[in-house]
C-alpha cells in the first residue's frame, strides 16, 4: 500500500491545540472540555477539537447576530460580497491538496477523490455564488387600490437578506456541504454559525482560518464543534438565529423542523434518500452498470442520493448484476490516502455495525448475497455488497443503509419499474438507463424525486438546485433557489 505523504501543513493542523471559531477569537470550550476524532482507516485517535457548551454556542450566535445588526458586513455592497466570495475560493484553490487530506484523515475517503472531486466542487459552488451576489433583484409593481382611486402610488418588492442562519452538516462530504451553506448566506449578507457534524470536523476549521484570511468581519462566520445533542441543539433552540438550514439524517430533520415552526425560524432541510436506479432493455448495459456501481459504491455508499435500488428489466437483470458483482468484487480498499485505492472505510464503528447489521437481517431473510457481504478492520470497512432476492417491501428496501450495499430487483415493464421507484417514503434522486428518448421523457414526471438523471447518476452543478421529494427533505440546496432561501421578501407601498 503507498501511503502518501502528509503535508507539513496537514500535520501542523492537527496536532495544534482544541480551538474553535467565536467572533474574532479561536477559543476552547467554555468547560474546557474536548472530544476526540478518530480515523476511519485505522480506528486511531487523530486528535482532539473542542466540546462546545450551550454557552459557547450562545455566544457564536450573539456574535453573528452583532455582525449582522451593526458590523461593516452590513454596509458590504453586493460587489464586495462577490469579490471576498471569489478570494475564498481562491484560498481554497491554494490548499486544496491541505483540505482533501484533512477530508481523508477525518472521514475515510480518498484523498485524489476528495482534491478532485469535494473541493474542487466546494471552490466551484462558492464562484457560481459569488455571481449571484449581484444579482438579487426586486420588483417594481403597478398597484389598482380601487378603494382610492383619485390617489398615486409607488410599489415595489426588495429582497432582503434573512439575518443570522444555523447551519447543520452531515459528516460524509464536511467540506462540500458547509460551502453550500456558506456560500448563499454570505452572498445575500447573512452572517451564519456553522455545526459541523461530530465526527468531521477538521476541513470546517481550516475553512474558518481561510474565511478570516480572506478578510471577512469578525462574527460574519463561526464554527461550534461538539455534539449534536448538545451543541446542535443549542443551536436550533435560539431565539437569535433566524434561518436554519440542516443536512443529515431524516429522523434528526424532522426533529428540527418541528422546533423550528414553533417560532416559525425559516428552514430548508436536505434530508435521507433511497433512490432508484432503472435500467431499462434498451441501455447500453455495460455503461449502465457501470454506471449502477458508481451509483452506490462512490463515497463508501455514504451519500444521501446513492442508488440504493436498482431495478433492471427482467431479461437483462442476471447479466446486470453480474457485471455489477465483478466490478464490486476488484475494487481495491484500503487507506484514503493511497491513490490506487478505490473504497476507503466507513465513517465510524457505529456506521460500520449498522451497515452489516443489514447486510445480516438480508442472510437472516432468506435474500442471496451476490458479492460483499463482509466486514474487516483495522479500521471501519465493509466490503461492496449487492443483494438479490429481496421483496419491494423488505427494510432492505425501504430503510436508508447509508453504506455500500445495493438491493437489487427485476421488473417487468415500464409501468413496474415506476411503481417499484415510487414504493418509497423518499424522493431525493432517481437515474434512467435508456436509449428511448420517448420512454424517458414519458418517466421523468412520473417519478416522485426532486433530481432526475439520465445515463448517469448523482451528477451535481451548482446551477442546478438539489433537494427531495417527501422525506427527502423540504427546499433546496444550489441553484437560484438556494438565493430564495436565504432572503425575505419585503412589499414596499408609498403614496405619492
Amino acid at each position: 500500500m503507498a501511503i502518501a505523504p502528509l503535508l507539513a501543513a496537514t500535520t501542523a493542523f492537527i496536532q495544534r491545540a482544541p480551538r474553535m471559531l467565536i467572533g474574532a477569537h479561536w477559543v476552547e470550550a467554555a468547560d474546557g472540555q474536548t472530544m476526540p476524532l478518530r480515523n476511519p482507516a485505522t480506528g486511531e485517535q487523530l486528535c482532539l477539537v473542542p466540546r462546545a457548551t450551550v454557552d459557547d454556542v450562545d455566544r457564536a450566535v450573539l456574535a453573528a447576530r452583532q455582525a449582522f445588526d451593526d458590523s461593516p458586513w452590513t454596509r458590504t455592497r453586493p460587489r464586495e460580497r462577490q469579490n471576498l466570495l471569489w478570494k475564498l475560493a481562491d484560498l481554497m484553490q491554494r490548499d486544496a491538496e491541505l483540505l482533501a487530506q484533512l477530508e481523508c484523515l477525518n472521514n475515510g475517503k480518498s484523498a485524489a477523490v476528495a482534491q478532485a472531486m469535494d473541493v474542487q466542487l466546494s471552490i466551484d459552488f462558492l464562484r457560481y455564488m459569488a455571481g449571484w451576489a449581484t444579482k438579487i433583484e426586486g420588483t417594481s409593481v403597478e398597484v389598482s387600490l380601487p378603494l382610492m382611486p383619485d390617489d398615486q402610488f409607488h410599489s415595489f418588492i426588495r429582497r432582503e437578506a434573512l439575518g443570522v442562519v444555523g447551519a447543520i452538516v452531515a459528516w460524509n462530504f464536511p467540506l462540500l456541504l458547509a460551502c453550500w451553506k456558506l456560500g448563499p448566506a454570505l452572498a445575500t449578507g447573512c452572517t451564519l454559525v456553522l455545526k459541523p457534524a461530530d465526527e468531521t470536523p477538521l476541513s470546517a476549521l481550516k475553512l474558518a482560518e481561510l474565511v478570516q484570511e480572506a478578510g471577512y468581519p469578525d462574527g460574519v462566520f463561526n464554527v461550534v464543534t461538539g455534539t449534536g445533542i448538545t451543541a446542535g441543539s443549542a443551536l436550533t433552540h435560539n431565539p437569535l438565529v433566524d434561518k436554519l438550514t440542516f443536512t443529515g439524517s431524516t429522523a434528526v430533520g424532522k426533529e428540527i423542523g418541528k422546533i423550528a415552526m414553533g417560532s416559525m425560524t425559516r428552514v430548508t432541510l436536505e434530508l435521507g434518500g433511497k433512490s432508484p436506479t432503472i435500467v431499462m432493455a434498451d441501455a447500453d448495459l455495460g455503461s449502465a452498470a457501470a454506471g449502477a456501481a458508481s451509483a452506490i459504491f462512490f463515497n463508501q455508499g455514504q451519500v444521501c442520493c446513492a442508488g440504493s435500488r436498482l431495478y433492471v428489466q427482467r431479461k437483462h437483470f442476471d447479466n446486470v448484476v453480474a457485471d455489477i458483482a465483478g466490478i464490486a468484487n476488484a475494487m481495491k480498499l484500503g487507506n484514503g490516502l493511497d491513490a490506487s485505492v478505490e473504497m476507503g472505510p466507513l465513517i465510524s464503528a457505529r456506521q460500520q455495525e449498522r451497515v452489516y447489521r443489514y447486510i445480516e437481517m438480508g442472510r437472516d431473510s432468506g435474500a442471496t448475497i451476490a458479492c460483499g457481504g463482509e466486514q474487516f478492520g483495522p479500521g471501519y470497512f465493509v466490503k461492496p455488497t449487492v443483494i438479490v432476492d429481496v421483496d419491494q417491501k423488505h427494510s432492505l428496501v425501504q430503510e436508508e443503509i447509508f453504506g455500500p450495499v445495493l438491493v437489487a430487483i427485476p421488473f417487468d415493464d415500464e409501468a413496474d419499474a415506476l411503481r417499484m421507484a415510487n414504493d418509497s417514503p423518499y424522493g431525493l434522486g432517481a437515474s434512467i438507463w435508456s436509449n428511448d428518448l420517448a420512454a424517458v421523457h414519458r418517466m421523468i414526471p412520473k417519478i416522485k424525486s426532486g433530481s432526475v438523471w439520465v445515463n448517469c447518476h448523482s451528477a451535481l452543478d451548482p446551477a442546478l438546485p438539489f433537494g427531495g421529494y417527501k422525506m427527502s427533505g423540504l427546499g433546496r440546496e444550489m441553484g437560484h433557489a438556494a438565493i430564495e432561501h436565504y432572503t425575505e421578501l419585503k412589499s414596499v407601498l408609498i403614496k405619492l
